[in-house]
């Protein structure tokens, strides 16, 4: 019995070869056989076909994500500042607000003093009463549920419900450059110790089945807008995984970031990290492609 091929190299025309029948359409598992019956061990030969294959298989799936991404249509604006030159303070109706970073992708940028203190407090005092437990989108039945991955408490406001969320919102329309009648309400949010929001996407997701109702009151969210309302002693920051950012939670700045299209590519996934001390409250807006009704 001749001996197994345990160790072998894998020479450049054994990557031809086996690279020549995955194009002809040969399974891995008549590979293995043919591999076999020139003395290969079955073990080996599977270890060296993956080896092969898997960097074309791969490149293949980000090719093919790439082209989904790029066939995706995009709107032909989308709300944000207007940050040529090198200005570091926006007149912003009134009221001087510090760009303190900005990024091209994902498209980002943060404000310092875009809420003074005593709109923070009123925000909160006006939330509290009304906060329950926080529910997301239900993505394959429509309308909201209670979601794990989201521990904390919330309310909406009405656009224009009182004259301080008017004030507000005027002022995030002039920043962002979007019309109020297309932006949600505002929500404002409270993280209590311990409680966070894993990492997620702001856009509805169109090929799920309850994407449906949403899309329809306004298009697709196309940018967030996230005001930072009470900070706490630990925890709590705003994380980006796949940008390796990380924004502290610091009481009147405010987040801005926008995705042209709903797809990971835009690097927009996001989340809130536990909060370990104090409390967190954010305020946030969200902005639609259309009027929002």
């Amino acid at each position: 019995m001749s001996a197994r091929i345990a160790d072998p190299a894998v020479t450049p025309q054994l990557r031809d070869w086996i690279v020549a029948q995955e194009r002809a359409g040969r399974s891995r598992e008549d590979l293995v056989q043919a591999m076999c019956a020139s003395g290969w061990d079955a073990a080996v030969a599977l270890r060296v076909l993956h080896a092969v294959m898997a960097p074309s298989t791969e490149a293949s799936a980000e090719a093919s994500a790439e082209a989904a991404a790029a066939a995706m249509p995009t709107p032909p604006a989308l709300p944000g500042p207007q940050l040529a030159g090198a200005w570091a303070l926006l007149p912003l109706c009134g009221r001087p607000v510090q760009r303190l970073l900005s990024l091209r992708q994902p498209k980002l940028a943060l404000f310092g003093g875009f809420l003074d203190d005593a709109e923070c407090d009123a925000l909160v005092a006006l939330a509290r009463p009304r906060l329950g437990r926080s529910r997301t989108v239900a993505e394959r039945r429509g309308g909201s549920e209670v979601n794990a991955a989201r521990t904390s408490d919330g309310m909406f406001f009405e656009r224009g419900e009182t004259a301080l969320i008017d004030r507000i919102e005027q002022r995030i329309a002039a920043l962002l450059h979007w019309p109020v009648r297309c932006g949600e309400g505002l929500q404002v949010l409270r993280y209590g110790p311990g409680t966070e929001y894993l990492p997620h996407f702001d856009y509805f997701d169109p090929a799920q089945p309850g994407s449906k109702a949403v899309l329809a009151r306004g298009g697709q969210r196309v940018a967030t807008l996230i005001m930072y309302l009470h900070a706490p002693q630990h925890g709590g920051a705003t994380v980006f995984p796949d940008a390796g950012i990380e924004v502290a939670p610091v009481k009147g700045h405010a987040l801005y970031f926008a995705y042209e299209r709903p797809h990971p590519s835009t690097g927009t996934l996001h989340g809130g990290a536990p909060v370990l001390e104090g409390e967190k409250w954010v305020a946030t807006k969200w902005l639609r492609e259309r009027e929002f009704a």
